[in-house]
This record gives C-alpha cells, sequence and structure tokens, in this order.
C-alpha cells in the first residue's frame, strides 16, 4: 500500500544528509557578528551605525560569558512537543536574567570608543528604569507594538533578549524542537526570521535555512519557496546593480512582502544578521517597489534616507545576468 508523505516525514527521511535546524553556537555567534560588521562597516553609507552595532554586539558576546547555564522549563519543553507548538514563545518566556545581561551590556557600552554621543543619555534612562517598566518594554518589542518612546532603547533591549534567549536555545537539543506550523516562524521561540541564509560547508551545504532574529536558531526551508506565506508561486530575487549577489531580496507576488536571501556561497563570511543590517541600501531600494519588508532587524531602529539621482542605482535581477 502506498501513501503521499506529509511535510516532515519527507525532511525526516532526510535527515541523515542535512541537517532540519541548526542550533546556535553561542560560544563564537556573537564574537562572529562583531568581527563581519566590522568588515562590512568599510566604505558603507552608513558604516558609523554598522560599527555603533558592533560595540552593541561586542557588549552582547561579553554578557554571554557573566550568565549561568539556563533551566529549561521541562513541562513547557513537553506541552509543545505534545501539541508541534514553538517550544519557548519568546514574549510568553522571558527569563528575568536578561535584566542582569542589559546592566552589563550597560556598563561595557557607558563611555565606549565608538558610541554616539547622543546614545549617551539612553544608557542613563535604560539605568535608571524601574524594571517593571523595563519588563514592559520588552515585551512590546517582542509583540511587535512599538511606541515612540521605546524606539532609542529598542537596540539595547532587543540585543540583552537575544543574548538570554540564543543562550537558552544553545542549550536544547536538535530532537527537542518539533516540527511546527506555520513554517515561517521559528520554532523554538516563535519569533521571525530576520533573514534567510544558503549556507555552506557540512551537512547543511547548499541548504536554505531561515534565521530567527531573535534566538539565532535556523530551521530549514526549501528554496524558491516564499519564508513569509509559503507560496511557490510568483517568487523571484532582486539585488543592486553592480554589487554581487551576495544579498539579495526574495519577493512573493503572492503576498506583496520580501526578506533578504544571504548567499555563503557568494561569499563564505556572509552572516545573516550582519549582512541583512549592511544591505540597509537595499532596503532603501525595495522601498520604491510595491513589496514590503516582511520583518525587522532587531538590532535597526532608525529609518536612514538617502538622496540619489536617476541611474546611480538600480534592482536588477540576478538570475537575468
Amino acid at each position: 500500500m502506498q501513501r503521499i508523505l506529509q511535510r516532515g516525514e519527507i525532511e525526516s527521511i532526510d535527515q541523515i544528509n542535512f541537517p532540519r535546524i541548526r542550533l546556535p553556537e553561542a560560544g563564537s555567534l556573537f564574537a562572529e557578528r562583531a568581527a563581519r560588521l566590522r568588515q562590512l562597516a568599510q566604505g558603507n553609507p552608513i558604516g558609523d551605525y554598522i560599527l555603533f552595532v558592533a560595540s552593541i554586539v561586542d557588549a552582547q558576546h561579553h554578557a554571554l560569558a557573566t550568565l549561568p547555564a539556563p533551566e529549561l522549563p521541562a513541562a513547557a519543553i513537553a506541552l509543545a512537543q505534545q501539541h508541534s507548538m514553538p517550544l519557548l514563545p519568546a514574549a510568553d518566556h522571558l527569563d528575568p536574567a536578561w535584566l542582569q545581561v542589559l546592566d552589563t551590556m550597560l556598563d561595557r557600552l557607558e563611555g565606549a570608543q565608538g558610541l554616539p554621543e547622543p546614545l549617551q543619555p539612553l544608557i542613563g534612562a535604560l539605568r535608571g528604569m524601574p524594571q517593571a517598566e523595563r519588563e514592559a518594554v520588552a515585551k512590546r518589542l517582542l509583540q511587535k507594538e512599538v511606541a515612540a518612546r521605546d524606539v532609542g532603547m529598542a537596540p539595547f533591549v532587543m540585543a540583552a533578549l537575544q543574548v538570554v534567549f540564543t543562550q537558552r536555545a544553545a542549550h536544547l537539543a536538535v530532537g527537542d524542537v518539533p516540527y511546527t506550523e506555520p513554517a515561517s516562524i521559528c520554532p523554538v521561540c516563535a519569533s521571525e526570521p530576520v533573514a534567510s541564509v544558503l549556507r555552506i560547508g557540512g551537512k547543511a551545504n547548499g541548504h536554505r535555512y531561515l534565521h530567527c532574529g531573535i534566538c539565532c536558531t535556523e530551521w530549514h526551508m526549501v528554496r524558491v519557496k516564499c519564508s513569509h506565506c509559503e507560496s511557490t508561486k510568483g517568487v523571484q530575487y532582486q539585488g543592486i546593480e553592480g554589487q554581487g549577489e551576495v544579498v539579495t531580496a526574495e519577493t512573493c507576488s503572492e503576498c506583496g512582502c520580501y526578506r533578504k536571501v544571504v548567499n555563503q556561497e557568494k561569499d563564505p563570511l556572509a552572516e545573516p544578521l550582519a549582512d541583512d543590517l549592511a544591505s540597509l541600501m537595499l532596503d532603501l531600494l525595495m522601498g520604491e517597489t510595491q513589496f514590503k519588508r516582511a520583518s525587522t532587524n532587531p538590532l535597526l531602529y532608525v529609518a536612514f534616507a538617502e538622496e540619489r539621482s536617476e541611474g546611480d542605482q538600480a534592482l536588477v535581477d540576478p538570475a537575468a545576468e
């Protein structure tokens, strides 16, 4: 008797060939991301901002080393596995340790070389903010209910949350992570991907993964499939003329959204969050199209606008070159 295999069953047959889930390597992730940011800052129109973010990522790496091993809530994990739900949705499982991480990061950032002077008062404001208010800001950011007063604090708060959630994800076992629906959100913390990445090396070589903007878990998704609505129709790719194909925008005419694809086959050092942040010009050009960005970068909180003359740069379809 023959039957049609369902999603998940097909991938489980081929697990021997490539990993379905790539949990973050927390010990090296932030150091490698900071190094990539500094590389990308050279000659970039927003190079100063990228270097500022690199300082934040350095502080993340430092703060991570101060954290004890996380306690994983076994009952919540078992319930999620039973019902094929994300293991620990971020907004519902805030670890109080993130407050300690935030203070550790602020200690390191205060007076740090390269940190813009206008941001120093923000550090003071965060230091003096009552715990309940800090937690309220974190909840709003995780639920994408960003108030205008939260904007300046957002990269610091999100960075602290990212450290704690990444450390927690790193202590999971791959077998702990269930197949979930929809496949467009993180199966660990239920957050959206910041970008997708075409990986090289090892069993993941040649496969596309979505990279979570909060816990840095990656999960497999086949190529030429919209990472937002999962449609296989109307998916196209656009990049900036003359800037190669390391970062392209995957557009979907079905949902009208786009999300970037970071291609390690074109640059082995490419890193999803860093390369997404450094390719802001592509976002500005995409803003002139009908497509809207599917999800944000958690460390980008200001909008840059640059005048460009007719013909300075244009979107191109890499497949057409």
